[in-house]
C-alpha cells in the first residue's frame, strides 16, 4: 500500500465517489513536484498515490481532488471545482490516510489511519 492514500465518501449520496481524479504534490524550494495521480476506484479509495516501497519524506504535501469532473460525471452542478488538502509530515516513513468527505456544495477532511 502507498504511504499516502484517499477514500472520498459523497455524503450527498450517502456512496463512495468513484471516478475522482486525484493528485499529490510535495511542496520544494521552486514549487510543487508532481509524485502521484489516479483515480478514486469503485469504493472511493486511492490505494496507490505513491509506489509501495517510496518513503515519505518531512515536508507539506498536498492532494488535489478534481470535483468538477466527479460532479460532471453526475450531471450535478458543485460548488467548489476542486478541494486541495494540505498536510505537514514531521517525520521520516509512516502512512497517511486523508479521507474527504463530499458534497456539491461542502467538504470535510482528517487524517484517519
Amino acid at each position: 500500500m502507498s504511504a499516502i492514500t484517499t477514500h472520498v465518501l459523497d455524503t450527498a449520496e450517502g456512496r463512495p465517489a468513484a471516478g475522482v481524479p486525484v493528485k499529490l504534490e510535495m511542496q520544494e524550494s521552486a514549487g510543487w513536484k508532481s509524485l502521484g495521480q489516479g483515480r478514486t476506484d469503485a469504493d472511493g479509495r486511492l490505494r496507490d498515490l505513491l509506489p509501495a516501497d517510496a518513503l515519505l519524506q518531512p515536508g507539506q504535501y498536498r492532494i488535489t481532488f478534481d470535483t468538477a469532473t466527479y460532479f460532471h460525471q453526475g450531471g450535478i452542478r458543485g460548488f467548489f471545482p476542486e478541494v486541495e488538502v494540505r498536510f505537514q509530515v514531521d517525520e521520516e516513513g509512516g502512512h497517511y490516510h486523508v479521507p474527504l468527505l463530499l458534497s456539491p456544495f461542502g467538504y470535510s477532511t482528517y487524517r484517519g489511519n
